[in-house]
């Protein structure tokens, strides 16, 4: 098997699904291929959550919201979804995992700041998991 792929998923792909994506290539670099899509695509990274990966030395700036679409989704091994709901397709033999995690959007850097901690504990665990397989 070649290098996993992770698919993170949230609604707008500016804040939940950049944050992970960025403590994933801090996490795991090269040995991953990682995505991120949304089901409603913002029209840009939300900046409070680009503030709050940069006081960790992560620079998610130049990320895009990307359209979640059948074949990203489907050509990914793992799919963590984060709020999407029931716009997030499904493939039999994919693994699965729905972060709850509080939608950035609106939020202050403090709530921001919660959220980035939670989704780095996650990804840790999830490195640590597909890594050793």
């Amino acid at each position: 098997m070649g290098k996993p792929s992770v698919l993170f998923v949230c609604v707008h792909n500016a804040g939940r699904s950049q944050m992970a994506a960025g403590w994933l290539h801090r996490m795991a670099g090269d040995a991953v291929e990682i995505r991120s899509a949304g089901s409603e695509p913002a029209a840009g990274i939300n900046p409070t959550a680009v503030r709050a990966m940069a006081e960790v030395g992560i620079d998610i700036s130049d990320g895009v919201p990307r359209k979640l679409d059948w074949d990203l989704a489907h050509s990914s091994d793992v799919i963590i979804t984060m709020g999407c709901g029931d716009t997030c397709p499904v493939f039999p033999g994919k693994r699965y995992e729905d972060w709850e995690l509080t939608d950035p959007a609106g939020q202050p850097i403090e709530v921001v700041r919660e959220v980035r901690d939670d989704i780095r504990d996650r990804v840790a665990k999830l490195v640590a998991d597909i890594l050793a397989t």
